[in-house]
């Protein structure tokens, strides 16, 4: 083995990525399971050829065009009244995006906090941009109370924040009054960073964080084109803030790290929006009566505003999750100890999964 002078923190560490087995039913990556209807495949592959008759010239940096579609989508989508070009900044997937501002608001001698369980690839990027990582707790019922963020926030003393709502792995949305609380807070302390990658599955009445934009120049609001767009392969993430906040996020990006290809695949995606967004309607009444049909097998089941459902609690998560990769079915081993995460896939893949379920409920009674 070679003596590298690798960092000792990665030394040691995997690679981030969940496992791809060729199995019929893949239902743990939280991917919207239909494809692009064929009017889209065809707008995109014309903008993609548009695009490429000019490849061998560098992209439009600042993508003015993107900027000012993915605005306009947002003011839709969330009823808000305002989101200028300028309040947008878009990435190589949110992954990225996050990764921008841990380098513009992180670093050396900083802090990062949220709320565990969450998304596992927070603390890897707290530690890419040498960030100290101090993440608190969710009460019991994964939930978050504004007088218990403030205080930990106040002890762990972050430059960055990360509320996700709705949270990756539980599903559950934040309420708009603890976003502004702890927002109120943090002034002056902390950017305060809303993930919102499944928002569009978020259920009647359930508010967007966008709407709290207005009154806080430090809050940033993120989403993606992965889920509710169908639009894993993309890798187009973006996030709604402040001019002056996206203006630190321009300067640490990379010079031209949005692709030109990138750039006419997701304008004609936004062309699309309806037709792109007319299965999250039916996905989110699917996670709806599945989650019913979890706990009606007796299950605990955590309350989603996302496209998939959180359930246990499971003496052995471990073995239900490979007798359920034995039958085909492939969920994510992920979360609090005991318990088990299901994406909403089709109608057939999530009758195929509650049967599997089923089965494997009787063998071990």
């Amino acid at each position: 083995m070679a003596n590298l002078p690798v960092r000792p923190e990665i030394a040691a560490a995997a690679p981030y990525g969940a496992p791809h087995p060729p199995v019929p039913v893949r239902l743990n990556v939280n991917e919207n399971p239909y494809p692009p209807p064929p009017e889209v495949v065809s707008s995109m592959s014309a903008r993609v050829a548009a695009a490429a008759a000019g490849i061998n010239r560098y992209p439009d940096r600042d993508f003015a065009e993107l900027r000012s579609a993915l605005a306009d989508y947002l003011i839709r989508e969330a009823g808000v009244a305002e989101i200028s070009p300028d309040m947008i900044w878009a990435a190589n997937g949110s992954n990225e995006v996050m990764l921008h501002i841990l380098q513009a608001f992180g670093g050396p001698g900083r802090a990062v906090t949220a709320f565990e369980p969450t998304y596992s690839m927070y603390r890897e990027y707290a530690r890419d941009t040498f960030t100290a990582w101090k993440p608190g707790k969710l009460e019991a019922d994964f939930s978050l109370e504004a007088g218990h963020g403030i205080g930990h926030i106040a002890r762990a003393r972050p430059t960055v924040v990360l509320l996700t709502s709705p949270n990756n792995p539980t599903g559950t949305a934040l309420p708009l009054t603890t976003i502004d609380a702890i927002a109120r807070h943090a002034e002056g302390r902390a950017v305060v960073v809303v993930d919102e990658a499944y928002a569009e599955f978020r259920r009647p009445g359930t508010p967007s964080a966008l709407e709290l934009l207005g009154e806080h120049r430090h809050l940033a609001v993120t989403r993606t084109m992965s889920k509710a767009f169908a639009a894993a392969g993309l890798r187009l993430g973006y996030v709604a803030a402040d001019p002056e906040l996206i203006g630190y996020l321009r300067t640490v990006r990379l010079p031209y790290h949005l692709s030109a290809i990138t750039q006419a695949a997701a304008l004609a995606a936004l062309d699309h929006a309806g037709l792109m967004l007319a299965g999250v309607a039916e996905l989110a009444d699917r996670r709806d009566r599945l989650a019913a049909a979890l706990a009606a097998m007796g299950f605990e089941v955590a309350d989603s505003d996302a496209n998939f459902v959180l359930f246990g609690r499971l003496a052995d998560r471990h073995d239900v999750w490979e007798r359920l990769l034995a039958r085909g079915v492939i969920i994510r081993e992920v979360g609090p100890p005991g318990w088990l995460r299901v994406s909403v896939g089709t109608e057939a893949e999530t009758l195929a999964f509650l049967r599997a379920l089923a089965d494997i409920r009787k063998e071990l009674e």
